[in-house]
């Protein structure tokens, strides 16, 4: 529990550490982002003697295509955040992963050809009428919000589907994408307009740090998923983006009109619906497990 707290509570105060890389723009953060992590996991590689199983992941064709998808869905779902958290959209980005568990189970109906349980569809129901609802106030939909819970679920699926541990996948996810970060970065430094190594050493050392606080929480979460039931681990998530909401109404200022609030109360409403059907269904299911085994 004090992994998956502590991994939670890394990824909730997240939008207080972006800000700190200005004038570094979000694609050169997250060119960043790829280069310090994969520094960071072939150290971890390197010191775990872990070569063996990252070069036979480099030789199986179908795990390379599933990992390629699942960097670029990762890359979406890290730009987004950055984007959103530089660009005073912070309880956006929150809304994001607060949907994220809907749009989760929408993958399970769409791909896996999955059934339903009515209150199921109650909830998505109502997560979808918050979303009207906020587009309405917004003017527009809420893009950012949408980027990160659709990318994020995507990146939970492939990751489901690759089946690996959290240093293999990570490093070979961001593997895939590390030469295109470093010819971007390369590219800035060509055009004089990169910002690492230009704005004094606080600076260079913060984007660094990318890296680092990437793969703590990551590492936190692999120790938790390993230790705590399905059921916590999915009350724990909701943990993250309710620190990050409170993060951008308290320290950013962020306005939330009276159609916002209407909107995150039918997610929260969605999300308590969702929650409350998961919890009663599994412990149907272990009782039922239950009585089988004593027959």
């Amino acid at each position: 529990m004090a992994f998956g707290v502590s991994a939670y509570l890394c990824w909730g105060f997240f939008p207080l550490y972006w800000p700190l890389l200005e004038p570094a723009g979000a694609l050169e953060v997250l060119a960043h982002r790829f280069v310090w992590s994969m520094v960071f996991v072939l150290v971890a590689i390197t010191a775990m003697g872990r070569w063996a199983q990252f070069r036979a992941i480099a030789r199986d064709r179908r795990l390379m295509l599933i990992l390629t998808a699942a960097s670029v869905t990762i890359a979406l779902n890290w730009g987004g955040f950055i984007y959103g958290v530089t660009n005073g959209h912070v309880i956006e980005t929150s809304l994001g992963y607060f949907i994220n568990p809907l749009v989760t189970v929408l993958l399970g109906v769409f791909v896996l050809k999955e059934t339903l349980r009515p209150v199921q569809w109650t909830a998505i129901a109502v997560g979808g009428s918050a979303v009207v609802v906020l587009t309405i106030d917004y003017g527009r939909l809420p893009w950012i919000a949408l980027m990160v819970a659709f990318s994020f679920a995507t990146y939970g699926f492939l990751k489901k589907k690759a089946d690996l541990g959290a240093f293999e996948g990570l490093g070979m996810e961001t593997a895939i994408l590390f030469p295109v970060a470093l010819t971007f970065l390369v590219v800035l430094q060509l055009r004089g307009s990169l910002t690492f190594g230009h704005d004094g050493p606080a600076n260079m050392a913060l984007l660094v740090g990318t890296g680092i606080v990437t793969a703590i929480p990551l590492l936190l979460f692999g120790a938790a998923a390993t230790r705590l039931s399905l059921t916590t681990i999915g009350l724990l998530q909701y943990l993250g983006p309710i620190i990050q909401f409170i993060v951008g109404l308290t320290i950013f200022g962020e306005d939330m009109t009276a159609a916002r609030w209407a909107g995150f109360m039918l997610v929260w409403l969605a999300l308590v619906v969702f929650t409350a059907d998961a919890i009663v269904h599994r412990r149907r299911l272990l009782r039922r497990t239950a009585e089988a085994a004593a027959i």
